[in-house]
């Protein structure tokens, strides 16, 4: 699957409060680290931030975990699975 169609469905899936799962590797620019591949298995995105807020707005995605309720967020190159298929950067 395409990169942003995956972006696109999981926009159109949080609209209508269906959740879904996908993977992702993990990156900390301030750190410069990663925890290597996160697994969300149920979350919804949540309204983008602007720039104002966070300089990497334009690729960075927040979510709900709905297994934790925690709000997190990931940028959107280092997608790796949604719904069980992989995904993939054209």
């Amino acid at each position: 699957m395409d990169l942003y169609d995956a972006i696109k469905e999981m926009r159109r899936l949080s609209a209508e409060n269906r959740p879904f799962g996908f993977s992702f590797m993990s990156c900390n620019l301030t750190s410069r680290q990663s925890e290597g591949v996160v697994t969300v298995r149920r979350a919804k995105l949540l309204k983008r931030e602007s720039e104002k807020h966070h300089k990497n707005a334009e690729i960075v995605e927040a979510y709900l975990d709905l297994d934790t309720m925690e709000s997190k967020r990931f940028y959107q190159p280092l997608l790796m699975s949604f719904n069980g298929e992989i995904v993939v950067l054209q």
